[in-house]
């Protein structure tokens, strides 16, 4: 394939991407519930994702939030599993990463959490894909097993 050939597929991939992910956004099961229980606590909210904005935009765009921040992973020099991404936004919301709780579905995004100081909710959902508990870093088989009382648990709040 040419550089021509491969930008055009890849423009193509990611348009269609926009139009689903504005339909019917990716959430995992639970999630809404979550949210919506944080924001009821006052807890403040991020997205950061290793998507590109224009993915993170329409997720926006279908209802999903309101978030304190959002974050796409072509907005950051270094990606996950760098501690970038979590750092910067721990940043902007000034807060201190030790008190942030990332919730993470990737073993790139859980090490990205770590590494930037989080307490980590691991959640797998790719078949095969596993990670192990550690000290600051729980795993739950969904976010519907997810709640403020863990959350505040693992950052010893």
């Amino acid at each position: 394939p040419t550089a021509d050939r491969v930008a055009a597929t890849s423009a193509r991939l990611t348009a269609r991407m926009v139009e689903l992910f504005a339909r019917e956004p990716p959430l995992m099961p639970g999630a809404e519930e979550l949210l919506a229980a944080l924001r009821s606590d006052g807890v403040p909210v991020a997205l950061v994702s290793s998507s590109y904005r224009a993915l993170v935009d329409a997720v926006l765009r279908s209802g999903v939030g309101p978030f304190a921040g959002t974050l796409a992973g072509n907005e950051v020099v270094h990606g996950k599993p760098h501690p970038e991404p979590y750092l910067t936004m721990a940043a902007r919301l000034d807060v201190d990463p030790a008190r942030c709780v990332v919730l993470e579905d990737s073993p790139t995004g859980v090490a990205s959490g770590q590494a930037a100081g989080c307490a980590v909710v691991a959640v797998p959902n790719v078949e095969g894909v596993t990670v192990h508990a550690q000290p600051r870093t729980l795993v739950a088989s969904s976010l519907k097993d997810v709640d403020l009382v863990m959350l505040r648990r693992i950052v010893g709040a």
